[in-house]
């Protein structure tokens, strides 16, 4: 009777793994085999060439550029989105009256879709853009810069535009997090003489790690196979300075040279778990249950 149960369980779950083995399992290893051939929209016929793909990979400027890029993209969005979404969390998670408008506030932007995002900060970040009027406005005319098409400026301007975009979703995360922690640790810090700044690391951050944990995973992912922004905003450019692996990978297939572009697709996959699984280890290990 209870091998009857068990086995029923896995019943269950039978249609969503064959679902997720045929939609994700069964291309990712075609897919996978497809990185080492010359595949091309030009010829019908597919060989098998090795490391070519991955050598060219390493050894083409513009892609290692692309590879630059998308690291510092993901480390700066790590960063900002979290950094920002806890900042705002514990304030709104105050006696505020205006609470309520401010996380509304502060969570809209990411209900939007980065595509209509990208599409309004566009010519706000323009040499002669809403934003550069602004500091010449108030005065600070050092401040103006080219956004978007100068080659060192340009994937932190777009990195910044997905902070703004995203960190209202990060804040909401911590929230949740924030009120799930009882209130007599606090009052247990204020009796024993904590101050505010030794409750937030000694309670409040080892309480938080669950919610830490999630949206480190969620922005570092993100980070790493982002396309859109990049795409609408600078299309790779000016020149190459803001191409990632994403544009890559779009300009590869776009080209026919097929079995590159799964080549680099292939190699984000294995950095994105490369990366992924161990941090979400480390984390899961650093977590206190209450």
């Amino acid at each position: 009777m209870k091998t009857m149960k068990n086995l029923y369980s896995y019943y269950l779950i039978l249609p969503a793994i064959l679902i997720y083995s045929v939609f994700f399992v069964v291309p990712a290893v075609i897919g996978f085999y497809y990185s080492f051939t010359d595949w091309r929209l030009d010829r019908l016929d597919i060989h098998f060439i090795g490391w070519e793909n991955f050598s060219k990979i390493f050894s083409d400027k513009t892609l290692t550029l692309a590879l630059k890029n998308t690291v510092i993209f993901a480390v700066v969005t790590v960063v900002g989105k979290n950094v920002i979404g806890i900042l705002l969390a514990v304030a709104l998670n105050m006696r505020l009256k205006t609470k309520n408008l401010l996380r509304a506030l502060f969570y809209s932007p990411s209900i939007l879709s980065i595509l209509v995002i990208s599409i309004l900060f566009t010519p706000m970040l323009r040499t002669e853009g809403t934003i550069n009027q602004m500091f010449e406005a108030i005065g600070l005319h050092s401040l103006s810069q080219a956004w978007l098409t100068n080659p060192q400026l340009v994937i932190w301007t777009i990195a910044a535009v997905s902070i703004w975009q995203s960190a209202g979703f990060q804040m909401a995360i911590y929230l949740a997090g924030l009120q799930s922690i009882s209130q007599e640790y606090y009052e247990a810090a204020r009796i024993d003489g904590a101050s505010s700044w030794k409750s937030f690391f000694k309670i409040t951050l080892p309480l938080l790690l669950p919610a830490i944990n999630i949206n480190l995973m969620l922005t570092l992912i993100g980070g790493l196979k982002v396309f859109s922004e990049v795409y609408v905003m600078t299309g790779g450019g000016p020149g190459n300075a803001s191409q990632v692996v994403g544009t890559i990978i779009m300009r590869a297939f776009g080209e026919g040279n097929w079995g590159l572009g799964t080549a680099v697709n292939t190699l984000l996959f294995v950095a994105v778990t490369i990366i992924a699984i161990p941090l979400l280890i480390f984390m899961r290990r650093k977590e206190v249950a209450e």
